[in-house]
């Protein structure tokens, strides 16, 4: 069974850039944003419908402004279906507090939710295209608390570390790490939980996995009940239809847990065709899926999210530059082929 290993690629986040979020953040009302002369301003989304933070400097929003001043309206009409919509903010190894607060007072400052991903596990990605991670258990335990005192008590939803339960099922983190990895996942949904307005949502594979019975344990030794919920279907492409299906199935095996998906490129579903382990990675002919909100087709769903931020590589395939790296020409294309 194919799963994906693609999940969770991550751009750098410099700090002096989540510092400067907050001098250049949008207001807080619904029509407010960022000041600037290129007729790229970014607006919030309406909050009743979608509560999260939009960043206005984000690459997308980068990308716009330079079709803008380059010229190329169409263009900038395309990538501002993107720019214009909330998506993850995957914080970096280096500087986790000043990152979690800049995104998260950014967020305030615009009455809004920061979505923060979080993926920085030791051993991640089993040495694959987001190969990293944490350097060992103590060195995560300090990233995870930096984050928390980033966040502090202003609004956050947190996505916990992709693939990280699913790569201990499908046997892509070897058995010596485990335990340790059990053990971090549990501690680090305890810290963030027990943060004032923070949700957690561990990740729990996707729809193209599709075997909950194998790994409903793991997400309950990771420590999913003591979580606001799971993720499903980040940075894959599997229909939001089977990622319902998959994440019902998954939650009744672990005590009703509500989910969020993933729907950054899932207009089209999973592309069928080259190699099957690769499938996932920079796939041609995806599109946009359904935009973030918390106005859902199942009351168990508790959002629709962008945690993967459309435009950015699965890795080096296909063309692609390094994972986590803007590729414009691929944006603009999911950007199209959305309609």
């Amino acid at each position: 069974m194919y799963v994906s290993r693609g999940a969770g690629t991550r751009a750098a986040v410099a700090v002096l850039g989540a510092a400067l979020l907050v001098a250049g953040c949008s207001s807080g009302d619904e029509g407010g944003k960022k000041g600037d002369e290129s007729g790229a301003a970014i607006k919030q989304q309406p909050k009743e419908a979608d509560p999260f933070w939009v960043n206005p400097d984000g690459n997308a929003a980068k990308q716009l402004a330079a079709y803008l001043k380059a010229g190329k309206k169409a263009e900038a009409e395309q990538i501002r279906k993107i720019a214009e919509q909330p998506t993850g903010e995957w914080i970096g190894p280096e500087n986790p507090e000043q990152e979690a607060r800049g995104f998260t007072e950014a967020a305030e400052e615009a009455d809004r939710t920061a979505i923060l991903v979080l993926y920085n596990i030791p051993h991640r990605d089993c040495g694959q295209y987001s190969q990293g991670g944490a350097a060992d258990g103590d060195a995560y335990r300090a990233w995870i608390d930096g984050v928390a005192k980033g966040i502090g008590d202003r609004s956050a939803t947190v996505i916990l570390e992709p693939d990280a339960v699913l790569h201990l099922v499908d046997g892509c983190t070897g058995k010596k790490f485990h335990e340790e990895r059990y053990a971090l996942l549990n501690e680090a949904v305890n810290k963030l939980a027990g943060l004032k307005n923070t949700k957690v949502y561990l990740d729990a594979g996707n729809a193209g996995w599709g075997h909950p019975n194998q790994i409903f344990e793991p997400l309950q030794r990771a420590g999913v009940g003591q979580a606001d919920g799971f993720s499903v279907n980040v940075s894959n492409f599997y229909s939001t239809e089977d990622s319902i299906a998959y994440g019902k199935r998954l939650s009744a095996k672990v005590g009703g847990k509500p989910f969020v998906i993933d729907t950054s490129r899932n207009g089209k579903g999973p592309y069928q065709d080259g190699t099957a382990k690769e499938r996932w990675c920079n796939p041609p002919g995806r599109a946009l899926g359904e935009t973030p909100t918390t106005k859902t087709a199942d009351p168990l769903v508790d959002a629709y999210v962008w945690v993967k931020r459309p435009g950015e590589s699965d890795g080096e395939c296909k063309g692609g530059p390094k994972a986590g790296q803007w590729w414009a020409d691929y944006a603009l294309n999911l950007a199209r082929d959305s309609g």
